[in-house]
């Protein structure tokens, strides 16, 4: 496993922590107290995979990610694939495009999270977010359908402020379920 280091404009690609400690030394102004010494051999030895930042003092940093790639083009190379295009394939996007808008008329039930901005009570003209659940069972054509109703809906209570920060018909707080045609129309 690489070790990847960036500090300002200045990086490398270590094959190991006491090249990147040797990097950080020869190219900054860094002190490597043995706090700091401590933070990054705990982290090159470690199993996480994430980036870390290292706070040298209040307004310095350096980053260390670690890597499977030997060379720093290899790394740059990667990095820069990762950023040009997104994680869903454009495929994947038209096909939920297509099973959001697919006729299925009936009854659904709609669960929405979101943030509730609410008035406090000891200051007038503050405010704050309270996280909200709204359930409801209604009938439409299609789960989009489904969605603008009940945003509609939402839009037009006049309980609800408008400054409130709904869901989008694709992220993780809102579902649809199907619940089947209305009765003596199957």
């Amino acid at each position: 496993m690489n070790i990847y280091i960036r500090y300002f404009d200045k990086e490398a690609l270590a094959q190991n922590v006491d090249e990147a400690l040797q990097f950080l030394t020869v190219t900054s102004r860094i002190k490597l107290d043995d706090t700091l010494l401590s933070e990054v051999r705990t982290y090159a030895e470690s199993n996480v995979m994430y980036p870390k930042r290292f706070k040298i003092n209040q307004h310095l940093y350096f980053i260390m990610i670690k890597t499977t790639v030997e060379t720093l083009e290899e790394f740059k190379e990667k990095s820069a694939g990762a950023t040009k295009f997104s994680s869903t394939p454009d495929w994947d996007k038209d096909a939920l495009q297509r099973a959001l808008n697919q006729e299925k008329p009936g009854w659904y039930r709609a669960v929405l999270s979101f943030k509730r901005v609410v008035p406090t009570q000891e200051n007038a003209g503050k405010f704050q977010y309270l996280d909200t659940e709204f359930e409801v069972r209604l009938k439409a054509h299609s789960v989009q359908d489904c969605y603008e109703r009940v945003m509609d809906h939402l839009h037009a209570r006049g309980d609800i402020d408008p400054r409130s920060q709904f869901p989008s018909i694709k992220g993780r707080n809102f579902r649809a379920e199907y619940l089947g045609m209305p009765r003596g129309q199957e």
